[in-house]
């Protein structure tokens, strides 16, 4: 079983930046995928970023040249780095791990709590 945890949200002013980091814990074998996705009251949950085990990052639209996602892979955490934040990235944000169980073994994904982040004046 894999521990996924956020942390890292809370309330900035629009043009802020933020820092989010996600850990996974538990029985670790290998760790591939990893990603943020957010989720705005009343809308779906969508992909915001993601960095796949061969280093490869893709970022959605809205998020591009202003949000960088990162990895250390020592500390199997993730972080999101978002900066010139606008009122419309409020949402829930959320960690999503795939977890590759055992060598050729089944990959799971793991969802972390969610941490809130708040772009306001």
């Amino acid at each position: 079983q894999v521990q996924v945890v956020e942390s890292g949200g809370g309330l900035v002013q629009p043009g802020g930046s933020l820092r989010l980091s996600c850990v996974a814990s538990g029985r670790i074998f290998r760790l591939t995928a990893m990603g943020w996705y957010r989720q705005a009251p009343g809308k779906q949950r969508e992909l915001v970023a993601v960095d796949t085990s061969g280093g490869k990052t893709d970022y959605a639209d809205s998020v591009k040249g202003r949000f960088t996602i990162s990895r250390d892979n020592a500390k199997n955490t993730l972080y999101l780095q978002m900066n010139s934040l606008k009122s419309e990235d409020t949402a829930v944000y959320y960690c999503m791990v795939d977890h590759q169980s055992s060598l050729g073994g089944t990959t799971w994904t793991y969802w972390g709590q969610g941490t809130q982040v708040t772009v306001s004046s």
